[in-house]
């Protein structure tokens, strides 16, 4: 199994996950609540914003490498200080639980 170089991994990352709370109202809003900290390596990717079906559609900004871990899945999102990536795609490399590379957006808030 090949395993990612931790040089690579230096920027430290905080795993998020939603979670749906009752507003009072009849209705839900979602909060974000830390799952985990982790090393990951991050880097700027192109993207596309095409237009399907009259809506822009996602496109990828940034790509996040991380070593395995299970759970991690595209309702999830990273964060870095005050930057926020929404994970869009999970990719298992070599198919051998060594390292993920998550494809990511970044959000504006």
């Amino acid at each position: 199994m090949r395993r990612v170089p931790i040089g690579v991994l230096r920027h430290r990352l905080t795993l998020e996950s939603p979670v749906r709370t009752d507003d009072g109202g009849g209705g839900a809003h979602v909060v974000w609540v830390p799952t985990a900290e982790v090393w990951g390596a991050l880097s700027a990717r192109t993207g596309s914003e095409p237009i399907v079906a009259e809506q822009t559609a996602g496109r990828v900004t940034h790509e996040i490498a991380i070593r395995h871990r299970a759970g991690v899945a595209p309702s999830m999102r990273f964060r870095r200080a005050s930057r926020t990536f929404e994970i869009v795609a999970v990719l298992d490399m070599e198919e051998q639980r060594g390292r993920l590379r998550c494809l990511c957006r970044e959000e504006f808030l």
